[in-house]
Order: structure tokens, then C-alpha cells, then sequence
């Protein structure tokens, strides 16, 4: 064996150049590089002892012929078998069979059910808290909100800010404080349910001056509440839709638009066309329909001339025919020939 070592460097023979030695290290290789992945002989031949297996752990006649076997390791093999099972198309039972190192006893080590690659699987679970879909709900139906939404902020602050941040005053709270001791000195607190005990005054505070204001919601939409509004709203009635690319005009023209409040006002507004698909929907200002009001207006019908009477002048109307006027020729009828008048 050749020794191993730094490098080092010996006279060459007739000249005093040293040559420079390089030293062989050794490369590890793991087990699993050296691993074979031909099934071990026994374990594979060990077919009627993996049937036996899935039999018991199966209902009886619902394993099926033998389909396949995979090497998992050094003298571990897993044998498949169909399942007939109802229900379970595609699905297979594997067993997994192994023998120690030079035994030739091959045990049993599992038998499971798998599904196969074209095995009929259930969709992906979806939380509960993520199963609801727009249209869900119907009546009674309650949908709680997180305290953290995203889609929600606080529609005013500072309630909760100690002072001098507050902007209740000291005496306020200290008059706050005196008319609710007030209020519940006659009250048995240990007789009287929570439920039916006197609330705190809530005059002063910043949730009565924002109610007096007309602020009285606690929350409003967010900045990212307004955007995945705006965005579904689009999708469904937006410029890019079927609808309005097969318009002769835009919602911004449309008589038929109501406007809305707040910040979306530049780019949404709700229809109050009646025999547009969109009646009653918030829709893009970039949308449109065959409904527009200024598309297509029909023509006035043209009135009749007033019509002239002339009282001032007479005409005249001859009592007899003039003699070249009609079908019946001059000389069968006399001039003097009665008119048949009385």
C-alpha cells in the first residue's frame, strides 16, 4: 500500500530539478450510489406470500392479478396488485416484502392500499373557512368578519388613546366615571345578570362625537378592500367583456348611468337601464351595451300641415255637368232632359 502524504519534492537523476509528487485521496461513495435497483430475486419471486398478505388486510375478492414490482431498496420489494373494489378504479394494493442480508426467509413488512396513475381521487380539501363562494349565503345566513381583515380598517381612531392623547378631557372620564357609580349603587350586582346591568354612558367619547357626525360605522373599506372590488367589478362588467366590445358607445355617455360617491366614482357607476344585462350593477364606465341611450335614437315622426280654410271666397258649383265632361255622349241625353231631381 502506498503511502499517503503532503506533498513533497525529490532530485531528479543528472540534473538538480525537484519534481513535485501529487498525493491519491480516496472518494467516498455512499450506499446508495452503489445501491442496485434490479429486484432482489427471492423477494420478487415472493408473489404468493404478498397476495396472501393483501388478502387478509382486504375484503375477500377484491385483489386482483398480480400488476407489478418495484425494487425499494437492497432485498426490498414492493409487489402491486389490482384492486376490484367498487369505488376504488385505479387503485392498487402494495405489499412490501424483505429479506435480511444472506437469508433466503423473505418477511412481510406492509400491506396499504395506494392509488394508482389514473386512480379516481377526491378533489382537494379546501378549509372550511374557504369554502364559501359569492352566491352562498341565503336568508338568516350570518358571515363574521375577522378583526384583521384585510379588507376592512378602523372608519375612525383615537377612542382607545390614554391620556393626554385622548381626546376625552379628564373631566369628562372623572364625570363619566361618577354617573355610572351612581347609577349602580342601588343595583345587587350579585343578583342581577350581567346582561341586564347598566351600560357606561358613552357620551363624549369618540364613538358618540363620530355617530353625531354621521361616522357611524366603526370600520370601512381599505385601500385593498376598494382594489378587489374594483377588480371584480371589472371582470364581469368591464371594458373587456363581450358586451362591450360588441357596443356602439360607453357607459361615461349613457344617460342611463347613475353616478356614485367616494373615490371610485372616476371609473365605476351603477346602470338603471331596465333592459340592459347589467340593470342594477356597478359597471365600468368603459363598458357599454346595445342599450345606450344615445346609440341608436328613432326619428320624429313628421307632423301634418295645419290645414287653411278660406271663408272669404266662393266657388262656384254648376248645377248640370258641363256637355264634354263624362262617359254618356251629348246627343242621347236632351239639354232640357229631366235630372231626376224633385
Amino acid at each position: 500500500m502506498r503511502p499517503t502524504g503532503p506533498l513533497r519534492s525529490s532530485p531528479l537523476p543528472g540534473d538538480g530539478a525537484p519534481v513535485t509528487r501529487r498525493r491519491r485521496e480516496a472518494i467516498p461513495v455512499s450506499a446508495a450510489t452503489t445501491r442496485s435497483r434490479t429486484p432482489d430475486r427471492l423477494c420478487a419471486e415472493a408473489v404468493d406470500l404478498a397476495r396472501t398478505a393483501a388478502e387478509e388486510a382486504a375484503a375477500p375478492g377484491v385483489v386482483g392479478e398480480h400488476v407489478s414490482a418495484v425494487s425499494e431498496g437492497d432485498r426490498v420489494v414492493t409487489h402491486f396488485f389490482e384492486c376490484k373494489e367498487f369505488g376504488y378504479r385505479g387503485w392498487r394494493w402494495a405489499v412490501t416484502v424483505a429479506r435480511a442480508s444472506r437469508a433466503k426467509i423473505v418477511t412481510l413488512d406492509e400491506a396499504v392500499l395506494l392509488p394508482g396513475p389514473d386512480a379516481l381521487l377526491a378533489p382537494e380539501w379546501v378549509p372550511w373557512s374557504e369554502r364559501l363562494r359569492p352566491g352562498d349565503m341565503g336568508p338568516g345566513d350570518l358571515l363574521p368578519t375577522e378583526s384583521d381583515d384585510l379588507r376592512l380598517e378602523p372608519g375612525f381612531t383615537g377612542e382607545d388613546a390614554p391620556p393626554p392623547n385622548s381626546p376625552v378631557s379628564e373631566e369628562m372620564a372623572e364625570l363619566v366615571e361618577a354617573e355610572y357609580a351612581e347609577s349602580t349603587d342601588d343595583i345587587d350586582v350579585t343578583a342581577v345578570p350581567p346582561a341586564d346591568l347598566p351600560l357606561a354612558p358613552a357620551r363624549g367619547s369618540i364613538s358618540a362625537v363620530a355617530e353625531e357626525l354621521g361616522m357611524r360605522r366603526a370600520r370601512v373599506l381599505s385601500r385593498y378592500g376598494l382594489h378587489i372590488a374594483a377588480d371584480r367589478w371589472d371582470e364581469n362588467f368591464g371594458a373587456k367583456t363581450a358586451m362591450a366590445q360588441a357596443a356602439p358607445a360607453t357607459c361615461v355617455s349613457c344617460a342611463f348611468l347613475m353616478p356614485i360617491a367616494g373615490s371610485l366614482r372616476q371609473a365605476f357607476g351603477v346602470c338603471a337601464n331596465e333592459f340592459s344585462p347589467a340593470d342594477g350593477r356597478m359597471v365600468s364606465l368603459a363598458y357599454g351595451c346595445g342599450g345606450h341611450s344615445e346609440a341608436a335614437v328613432m326619428p320624429k315622426p313628421p307632423k301634418p300641415a295645419v290645414p287653411v280654410l278660406d271663408e272669404m271666397r266662393a266657388d262656384p258649383f254648376p248645377l248640370r255637368p258641363a256637355p264634354d265632361s263624362g262617359s254618356v255622349p251629348t246627343d242621347a241625353v236632351s239639354a232640357d232632359a229631366d235630372l231626376g231631381h224633385s
